[in-house]
């Protein structure tokens, strides 16, 4: 039964959320998805401004991502609230790649998907002096090609990302690079393949490999599952 203690501030909430986290005996993800589905259920009645309230104290004040970014994108009414304003003031301070692809993925990408917010700021994030929110920009479209989370394929708005990005050899952006057109090889490989055939002197030898295994095997890495066996 979920705990029915009425919380008046989200300060209080925030403050249990992770006196509740840290008195896990191992504080992993499906350990601490579990404290975050409890709260989930506790908060299904409040009203989003109260949601973004706790998921930014969560953030600033705790050091949290995955935790408040799943708080938001799972309640449905705080969710289809968020415009730029707010995607972007969730995304503050994502400063490593774990910060990066846990926005992108549960937060940006899916309200790109949803039609949250324009492609032009997703492109903004792709010029962007950070290297961070360059990053993002690129993991952002995996969204848009998983079908398990609701991704149809798009492949001009994923490769209109990596054009942006195409010759930017920052080691974080070389790899949501491969990430990116690894998820869009899936469900539309021919058009995969020409882009690495007509980017081949300025994407990074790594993407190259990486994409390439992924078309011709399913795989990123054939030799190391190999070398497994």
């Amino acid at each position: 039964m979920l705990d029915d203690h009425i919380y008046v501030t989200a300060t209080e909430l925030a403050f249990d959320i992770n006196g509740e986290i840290r008195s896990l005996t191992v504080q992993n993800t499906p350990h601490v998805r579990t404290v975050r589905r409890k709260y989930s259920g506790i908060l299904q009645q409040k009203e989003p401004a109260f949601i973004l309230e706790v998921a930014g104290i969560l953030i600033q004040n705790y050091g949290y991502r995955g935790m408040p970014y799943e708080l938001v994108r799972y309640h449905r009414s705080t969710f289809r609230s968020l415009g730029p304003s707010e995607i972007e003031t969730l995304g503050q301070g994502i400063d490593s790649w774990w910060s990066v692809d846990s926005f992108a993925r549960v937060i940006s990408g899916p309200a790109w998907l949803k039609g949250l917010v324009s492609d032009g700021l997703i492109h903004s994030w792709a010029q962007s002096p950070d290297r961070w929110w360059r990053r993002a920009a690129l993991v952002s479209t995996v969204a848009l090609n998983l079908r398990s989370q609701g991704g149809f394929g798009d492949t001009a708005r994923t490769l209109a990302v990596c054009d942006e990005l195409v010759s930017d050899h920052d080691d974080m952006v070389v790899k949501a690079m491969s990430w990116a057109l690894r998820e869009l090889a899936v469900l539309d490989p021919v058009a995969v393949r020409a882009y690495l055939q007509d980017h081949e002197d300025e994407l990074a030898a790594r993407v190259r490999r990486a994409v390439r295994n992924k078309l011709d095997t399913g795989l990123k890495n054939p030799r190391r599952k190999a070398m497994k066996r």
